[in-house]
Parts: C-alpha cells; structure tokens; sequence
C-alpha cells in the first residue's frame, strides 16, 4: 500500500545515509572487503531548543544548514570506513614503504607504537583537508553562483551597448545561474567517482520509491522504481534559482537605484539567500508530499536535473541503500504527526 514517508537521504562515497524524521540517521557503507558497515549518527536540532525556528521559512534556514553540516560529517565518515580516498591510500602506501625499509633497524615495540598513532593522525589530516575543501567549495558556489553572473549582465549590457530593464536583468542573471548549473553537474558526471556517487543517488531514489509503494525491499522490487524524485536536493537548487528570479524583479524594481551597482547586487544577493532557502524549502515539502498540476509544474526543472544527477545503480548499490534504510525504518514512528514536520531533502 502507497504511504507518505518524510524518510530522506544524501549519496556517500561508497554508501548513502537515510535520515528519519527522529534526527537518526543511518549510514551504510560498502568497506573494502565487500560487507555493509551500518552505522548510526544522532544529533540534536536547534529547532528542538528553540521552537520559533519551527515556524515556516525559519524552518527551512535552519534545516538547510543543519543538513549541509550533518552531510558534511557523513561523507568524511564514508570516506574513512570505505578506504576509498587517495590521500589515504598514498599515504598508507608511503608508510608500508617506509615500514619495510624501517624493519630491521626498529624493534616490534617500536613499530607497535607508530602504528597506534597513525590513525588518530590520518584522521586528523583528512579532517583538515576536508575542511579546506569545503571553504573552498562554498568560495567558488558564491562565485560562480552570485558573483559570476551579476559581472555577466554587466558584462552584455556593456557588449550590446544597452540597459537592461528590471525584471530583464534579473530574469537573465537567474537564467546565467541555471546555465552554470547545469554545465557544472554534466561536467562532472563524466568523472569516474561523481559518476559512482550519482548513481547512489538513483539507488537511494529507488529504494524510497519502493519504501513510498508499500513493497518488499528487495533488489528487484527497488530497480523497477524511477530515480527521479520530487524531494530531491536537486530540486531544491533550482526551486532557489526559480524563486530568486521572481524575488529579484520585485527587489529590483522597488529599489532600483541600488540595483544598478554590480557590488551592491551580489551584496544583497547573498543577504537574501536565507529567504530564498526558506521558500524553497517550504515549496518542496509541498511538491513532495502532493501530486498535482501545479506540483508537476514546480518540480519539473528539478526533475530533469535529475536526470544529470543520479544514475542507475548497480545491484550492490542498491542493497546499500535498502540496507541504509532498513536500518533507518527499525527506528522511524512515522505515526508521530509533529515529526512529519521535519522533512528533509531527499
């Protein structure tokens, strides 16, 4: 029998995470030896201290971050138990190497105790690199995603000799952000490890899918299911995008004056973010949780993105996934109405 789930999850590196409306969330990862690592993180929202965040908009805000932080600390633990980062690797190598070297001149004493150091320490390393990685990313998203496009209006107006009117200027800044995207996503889908991560992604869709249908979770019953889903991330960057074109005009054209000035546009750009996150948040809830005209019309761009960001998966990927979310659903009351409040993108 078909049900309404507030079951999300986000694709790891070699696994994928399934979190309940609870705040416990279940990661399942492939280790190098071929089995399933099940592991569970549990964290407290700020919303559960502080219930004014709970109020539509604010929601959204806090959810968004509190996903990025908690899917940030997701794939670094993915990282570690599938053994599959580089870094770790070379320098895994670089040690044995140095260890046969080493062998006859250290005692066992002494090699037991390197060995015991070296965890705590690559741990420590790859946080760090992890961290820079993410400063990184987020320098480049303003970039390329608000900074970029405002100097490229700019730019055209000054190449065409024109001015743009106020619903134009924001419509094609919007447009340039969605053009951007979707370059970036097609891009780096022809990486090899992107690729692999994508199609976790369409084996977390499929599972869910089968979860929402009432069927067994079984690998046959999960590959019959689409990979597109409403209450995916996905969407909810272009929802953004969408909702930030129809916010923009309305901005424009009531302060039109400082509008003109590329700075002050990116500025107040970047200021709007939280309202822009807080709609489109509240618009995917609805897209997720209804299907009708008007649904179908807001996710569309969404779901076609989609089509760039999951994959179709291998078998032993979705048994990751049905495995993530059985452990998940061993802990869900989805009875509880007040935590169908907590949806999470997918």
């Amino acid at each position: 029998m078909a049900k309404y789930t507030t079951i999300g999850g986000q694709a790891l590196i070699e696994g994928i995470m399934m979190k309940n409306p609870k705040k416990k969330t279940a990661l399942a990862v492939r280790k190098p030896d071929k089995t399933i690592d099940i592991s569970f993180i549990e964290e407290k929202s700020i919303k559960d201290k502080i219930k004014f965040l709970k109020l539509p908009i604010l929601r959204g805000v806090v959810t968004y971050i509190e996903t990025m932080i908690q899917g940030y600390k997701a794939m670094m633990k993915s990282a570690d138990i599938s053994g599959f980062t580089d870094i770790d690797d070379e320098k895994t190598n670089t040690k044995e190497s140095i260890a046969g070297e080493n062998a006859e001149t250290e005692s066992p004493e002494e090699n037991k105790k390197e060995n015991k150091s070296e965890p705590k320490k690559d741990s420590a390393f790859m946080a760090i690199v992890m961290t820079l990685a993410s400063l990184i990313g987020i320098g480049m998203a303003i970039v390329l995603f608000i900074v970029a496009p405002t100097y490229a209006v700019e730019g055209l107006a000054w190449l065409f000799g024109t001015t743009f009117s106020a619903i134009g200027k924001a419509a094609l800044t919007q447009s340039i952000k969605i053009v951007i995207l979707v370059l970036y996503m097609w891009v780096i889908s022809f990486m090899k490890d992107i690729h692999r991560v994508f199609a976790y992604h369409g084996a977390e869709h499929k599972t869910i899918f089968c979860y929402e249908a009432g069927l067994d979770l079984t690998v046959e019953n999960v590959r019959k299911q689409k990979r597109l889903h409403p209450r995916c991330g996905t969407s909810f960057l272009i929802l953004m995008i969408l909702i930030n074109i129809f916010v923009s005009t309305l901005m424009q054209m009531a302060y039109r004056p400082i509008y003109e000035n590329a700075l002050l546009r990116s500025a107040v750009g970047l200021l709007m973010l939280p309202l822009i996150c807080g709609l489109g948040y509240e618009l995917l809830k609805i897209c997720g949780k209804y299907d009708n005209l008007f649904t179908k019309i807001v996710s569309a761009p969404g779901m076609w993105l989609q089509k760039i960001t999951t994959k179709e998966p291998e078998d032993d990927m979705i048994e990751i996934a049905i495995a993530a979310l059985k452990a998940c659903d061993e802990i869900v009351d989805e009875s509880n109405e007040e935590e169908k409040e907590q949806n999470d993108n997918i």
